[in-house]
């Protein structure tokens, strides 16, 4: 077991030699605020951008929008996505656009190429430029024009902080953390949303008051019920093909919610366990972020999930273009168990 303080380690190699190494710190925490897991610095304040997606999307279903609109389980998954922009990814927000009275020229995300490079090579091959349904936030701003309809805030601008959309927003945020965030650190998003620094702590707080809400007030019970239930159903549509997050919640059969964000974060929702993970690799690699989740995954044990199940996401094979294996990523180093004479909550 690796002192408390240390962060896990992750290297990648290649032949006989490790070619690079990033540091995660983690924090995996219960809904008292009592760490279970730790690794690195868990009280230093990060963005965490599109990882805290499943808590953005609470708005939308708490307010009532959801059932308003008759969303289904697809389109509040893509509220919680990150996605490839692949025709089921666009189509589905477009319809759903639609049906609430918008087109895509009122998402205020931007555009930017699918990630998917077969959607991106089809629109090339079609004369085609990206549009906002392929951002892959386009779900997520989809179900703010939602919100915004419900309460009656203006569509336009409702990316901005003011902007009734995005206090509801940061309501939501604070209660779950714990944390009054008016004086926080505040950046835009790759979007154009605000998004606010907490630290890795209380981000791992709130994602346990997801896996398990019984201490929120019913309509927040509910909301969080509903989207674990679409997540589950619906891991293509939460990122995509060959992606983290969609493999991660197929191969635990929706046991494990994940959600990726940008920078080297990843956050996990634990439903059985009654837990939350929130994770940064400081140098923000994707790479190692999702191998120390896969690993932080199999540590915690959850019922049902083996090793074999997510083999090829603890360490995936570094393959070059020749489809020649070259080396791996793999951690090093875990999470170490915090005694229970140092338990501490994350709630000051």
């Amino acid at each position: 077991m690796i002192d408390q303080a240390s962060p896990i380690v992750v290297e990648v190699t290649r032949g006989d030699m490790v070619e690079s190494r990033h540091h995660a710190a983690v924090a995996v925490v219960d809904v008292a605020g009592t760490v279970v897991l730790r690794a690195g610095d868990i009280e230093r304040a990060v963005y965490a951008r599109s990882a805290i997606k499943p808590l953005q999307a609470l708005a939308l279903v708490e307010s009532g929008a959801a059932d308003a609109f008759e969303l289904t389980e697809p389109e509040i998954a893509l509220a919680c996505a990150s996605h490839s922009g692949e025709q089921r990814h666009t189509a589905t927000v477009r319809a759903w656009l639609e049906r609430v009275g918008f087109t895509e020229s009122d998402l205020e995300c931007g555009a930017h190429a699918p990630l998917n490079s077969a959607a991106a090579a089809t629109l090339v091959r079609a004369g085609e430029k990206p549009s906002a349904l392929h951002n892959n936030c386009s779900g997520k701003h989809a179900g703010f024009l939602t919100l915004a309809r419900q309460i009656g805030a203006s569509p336009p601008g409702y990316v901005r902080h003011e902007n009734p959309v995005q206090q509801r927003v940061l309501g939501i945020l604070e209660q779950m953390t714990g944390l009054d965030l008016g004086d926080a650190p505040r950046g835009i998003d790759g979007c154009g949303i605000p998004v606010i620094a907490v630290p890795l702590g209380n981000i791992a707080l709130a994602m346990a008051h997801l896996a398990e809400p019984g201490d929120q007030p019913e309509p927040r019970q509910a909301a969080a019920e509903r989207i674990r239930s679409a997540m589950a159903a619906e891991p293509f549509l939460v990122a995509g093909t060959d992606r983290f997050d969609t493999r991660m919640i197929g191969a635990t059969k929706g046991h494990v919610l994940v959600k990726s964000g940008a920078e080297g974060v990843l956050c996990a929702i634990l439903p059985e366990l009654g837990l939350g993970v929130a994770l940064k690799v400081a140098d923000g690699a994707q790479r190692a972020a999702e191998v120390a989740m896969a690993h932080v995954i199999i540590r915690l044990g959850i019922p049902g999930i083996a090793a074999g199940d997510v083999e090829d996401l603890i360490a995936p094979a570094i393959v070059n273009r020749r489809s020649e294996t070259v080396g791996k990523i793999r951690a090093i180093s875990d999470a170490g168990h915090v005694p229970n004479s140092e338990t501490r909550n994350v709630l000051k």
